[in-house]
């Protein structure tokens, strides 16, 4: 079997097996438990990682309540940005909800792995540009919807979240609380 990040690298261009070989290297695929801990609140973030298989949670914990801010799935990358770029303490949490299989992406090496092949530099340039970019839309529309319609853009564009995370992290993520969530819920299934 083929390594996975390979495999996802290759949808963009067609690899050498040197180039191959270079990704296999600079960035190992591991599998955590549900509940692992990736990055803590305080931990510089020195790591990204790329989900191939599960669900990472980003969160905050502020007064001892923790708040979703966002879920990573398959072909998503969980990345803090501020921390890593900036050498500053993260603000939040990224924990695996499920177990999850993830390609960790170091910075030093994804570095070192532009020098050796300078156009994987550009295809990650253009990929995180998407990711941005999606990221600063659906911030938009969260800022402006209704719970209601938070609830409708999720089952829209996220379903397998419903799913897979538990209602009171998904009523965090929302931004209501979980009964809220369940009278949303009801609604919606009655209406239909």
């Amino acid at each position: 079997m083929e390594n996975a990040l390979v495999e996802m690298m290759s949808n963009f261009i067609d690899l050498t097996h040197e180039e191959k070989q270079g990704i296999v290297e600079a960035f190992p695929i591991k599998t955590y438990p549900k509940g692992t801990i990736l990055l803590k609140e305080g931990q510089i973030a020195k790591d990204a990682f790329s989900v191939i298989k599960g669900c990472i949670r980003e969160f905050t914990n502020e007064d001892g309540n923790e708040n979703t801010t966002n879920f990573y799935t398959e072909f998503q990358s969980a990345v803090n940005f501020d921390s890593m770029a900036n050498s500053k303490p993260s603000k939040c949490y990224f924990m695996c909800t499920e177990e999850t299989t993830v390609a960790i992406l170091n910075a030093e090496k994804e570095n070192a792995l532009y020098k050796k092949f300078p156009r994987f530099g550009e295809v990650c340039r253009v990929e995180m540009e998407k990711m941005l970019g999606a990221s600063q839309e659906e911030l938009a529309v969260f800022k402006n919807a209704t719970p209601k319609d938070r609830y409708l853009n999720v089952l829209k564009n996220r379903p397998e979240l419903i799913e897979r995370v538990p209602q009171y992290q998904l009523a965090s993520y929302l931004g209501i609380k979980p009964e809220t969530l369940s009278r949303i819920r009801r609604r919606i299934v009655t209406r239909d």
